[in-house]
């Protein structure tokens, strides 16, 4: 794609990587097949190919944008299933995220659109406050039909808050039997809140497998949710709180991996690199960190399974989060894992599309989240499975909305298999 930028714009950072990423494009289209969005509404500007023309046209022109801009961009739901479509190696994510910026920095949302924004981005980051949150929600939940989409969607979708885990405080977990790796557990902000059991999971199965899992103090929110709002300011200082504590905790010791079990967060995290790659104090620093970072299911793949007990024989539908596949390109691992310890694993059709999940989608776009939801039931319904395994807590709490399958995290199962309690809610 032929582009125009001054030297001036050329000059900013963001804009110089956007530039290349838009020379890169040449107009195949191959992304509208797997674009979810596309495929959805037909509309050209909901496609990848789309929003690149609205975006290149708002960056070259310094203009401010517009709420047509606003509005594709916002349905975008940074699936990335563009990016393991297209053959060109256009790096749809980072431009896409600059457009998020953009749009955060010079476009006024109407006044709901902003107070559903400023409370999502200081609730969902903080568990004590989300907690709170989620209490009053249900309380309210009958009043979800008498209010506007949005906010009925948020009352309709919280869960009840689950008992504080021990897992979450900062601690070290020794490894059981020789220790083979020191690794760094993420513990997340939502997900501590949702389905602490997580957590406990995977510090179960790690330190079975010979890791001694520390939960460093200072680490919280990846920064993912005020990233994919556009609230570029708290994402980075989320960041940088977690490349604090992390390198603290490796001066108590080298660590060989950050053990991250929510894909979401994994993939901001492997990113930390390049968000932070013009700050001088945390460039090389973010740089060593992203580099540590592996998905829970990548390092037990490197560690092997251990023997694992009578096979259950249960038929599990394997949904692989966008943020996974797309994301970090973690495909296999997760699968074998599971076949390893003996469930039988059954592929779901279409499933490169999105769930509708996306971090605050769902929220923020519930009639297409409902729908790509439901679409995505009906495919996995169809295989008759016993259960549905996935690794990421946002399509858990999606999936969940819309089926009475069991829906359970990889880990879960994995741990239940060699040697750790069966998951609750499970019919054995």
């Amino acid at each position: 794609m032929q582009t125009n930028f001054s030297l001036a714009q050329l000059a900013d950072a963001d804009t110089a990587e956007s530039e290349k990423i838009l020379r890169a494009c040449v107009h195949c289209g191959f992304c509208t097949a797997t674009c979810p969005t596309y495929v959805l509404l037909g509309d050209e500007l909901d496609s990848p190919r789309g929003r690149i023309y609205l975006i290149k046209d708002m960056l070259e022109g310094d203009r401010p944008a517009s709420a047509r801009v606003a509005t594709h961009i916002d349905r975008c739901l940074s699936c990335l299933a563009c990016m393991t479509t297209c053959p060109s190696g256009v790096h749809y994510m980072h431009l896409v995220d600059h457009a998020r910026r953009r749009v955060a920095a010079t476009y006024r949302r109407p006044l709901l659109e902003r107070l559903q924004r400023g409370l999502l981005a200081a609730v969902l980051p903080r568990p004590a406050l989300f907690r709170l949150a989620l209490i009053g929600a249900r309380l309210l939940r009958p009043l979800a039909p008498l209010l506007p989409e949005r906010l009925g969607a948020m009352l309709r979708l919280a869960g009840p808050p689950m008992p504080p885990s021990r897992v979450g405080l900062p601690q070290v977990f020794p490894a059981l039997g020789l220790r083979r790796k020191r690794v760094a557990l993420l513990t997340g902000c939502v997900q501590q809140v949702l389905a602490p059991h997580i957590n406990e999971a995977t510090v179960r199965l790690l330190t079975r497998h010979g890791c001694e899992v520390v939960v460093a103090p200072g680490a919280g929110c990846c920064g993912a949710l005020a990233h994919h709002l556009g609230n570029s300011a708290p994402a980075l200082a989320a960041a940088r709180a977690n490349i604090d504590a992390w390198l603290a905790a490796e001066r108590e010791g080298a660590l060989d991996a950050i053990v991250v079990n929510a894909s979401g967060c994994g993939t901001q995290i492997k990113d930390y690199g390049f968000l932070l790659r013009e700050d001088p104090a945390y460039a090389a620093k973010a740089a060593r960190i992203a580099a540590l970072a592996r998905d829970v299911a990548e390092l037990m793949a490197e560690l092997g399974l251990a023997r694992a007990g009578q096979p259950s024989g249960k038929r599990v539908a394997y949904h692989s989060a966008c943020s996974m596949q797309h994301g970090q390109g973690i495909r296999r691992q997760p699968r074998e894992l599971l076949e390893a310890a003996g469930f039988t694993v059954l592929d779901i059709p279409e499933g490169h599309l999105c769930c509708g999940s996306a971090g605050t989608y769902n929220l923020l776009q519930p009639a297409i989240a409902t729908r790509l939801r439901d679409r995505k039931i009906g495919h996995i319904e169809s295989l008759r499975p016993d259960l549905v395994a996935t690794g990421n807590i946002g399509c858990m709490t999606q999936l969940a909305s819309g089926t009475g399958l069991p829906i359970l995290h990889t880990v879960e199962l994995l741990d239940w298999a060699t040697g750790g309690p069966a998951p609750a809610g499970l019919d054995l």
